[in-house]
């Protein structure tokens, strides 16, 4: 079994992330900022606590907020929008020393047509790559995607090193059309970089625990290991303290 404690973040979604952050030398995904209004209303506020769960830790990922925003809208001024808001969220991101992003691809069924959804995701990520820093990675997460194709051709044609996919297990657990979750990490190589642990009963997206759900959370993991040996992971679930407990059970820290 690997041991995955040296690549494995925790979301700040859990109460205790930090804490168990410090506890197990595991990095931590800023999500504080998923909701775009608070980089407007209430942002010192936001700041300080960022920075104090950052306190004593070293490793870091930015989840950019999502709430609305489609990198590929059929409206121009919902992708104007959309570019300044991740224009903002790296602004912060930079602010707090971290290089690494997560951002949600917008695909929305059935409203838009896949192929251009595919087409113009490319314009726009490429558009925002262009100024970024070699060190900048970003990761284009699955949502609503019954499968991972669209997420793997907007990789392929960026064919950019700085641009990766995030494999969200709760959320292909939902949408993948009955396909075990552990399949999507073959239909997203090479480009899988980053992977996010929850999990649900199929039917909502509760953000449970990796163990409590219809998903083979374990068997991804495996896959990952074996597969993508240099992928990261985040636990991102509410019950931090029971989802860190459960993969330590599985003999992966």
């Amino acid at each position: 079994m690997v041991n995955i404690a040296g690549r494995l973040y925790i979301s700040t979604i859990a109460d205790d992330a930090a804490r168990l952050a410090r506890d197990y030398g595991f990095g931590l995904e800023i999500a504080e900022f998923c909701t775009a209004f608070n980089m407007d209303t209430g942002v010192e506020s936001w700041d300080r606590q960022v920075r104090g769960e950052m306190q004593g830790l070293h490793r870091f990922i930015f989840h950019a907020p999502f709430n609305e925003l489609c990198p590929a809208s059929i409206d121009p001024m919902i992708v104007e929008v959309t570019r300044k808001r991740y224009a903002k969220a790296f602004a912060l991101m930079s602010g707090y020393g971290i290089d690494t992003m997560v951002a949600h691809s917008g695909f929305v069924p059935p409203l838009h047509d896949e192929g251009w959804f595919v087409e113009k995701s490319v314009l726009f990520w490429n558009d925002f790559l262009s100024d970024k820093p070699d060190g900048f990675k970003l990761y284009l997460e699955n949502v609503l995607e019954g499968t991972p194709w669209m997420l793997r051709e907007i990789a392929c044609a960026i064919g950019d090193g700085r641009f990766g996919l995030c494999l969200d297990v709760g959320h292909a657990a939902i949408r993948g059309g009955g396909n075990p979750v552990a399949e999507w990490v073959d239909q997203m190589l090479p480009h899988l970089g980053h992977v996010h642990l929850h999990n649900n009963d199929g039917s909502q997206d509760t953000h449970n625990g990796p163990g409590d759900g219809a998903a083979d959370v374990a068997a991804v993991i495996r896959r990952v290991t074996e597969a993508a040996p240099d992928a990261t992971f985040t636990i991102e679930t509410i019950a931090g303290k029971t989802s860190v407990e459960w993969i330590k059970s599985k003999g992966f820290l």
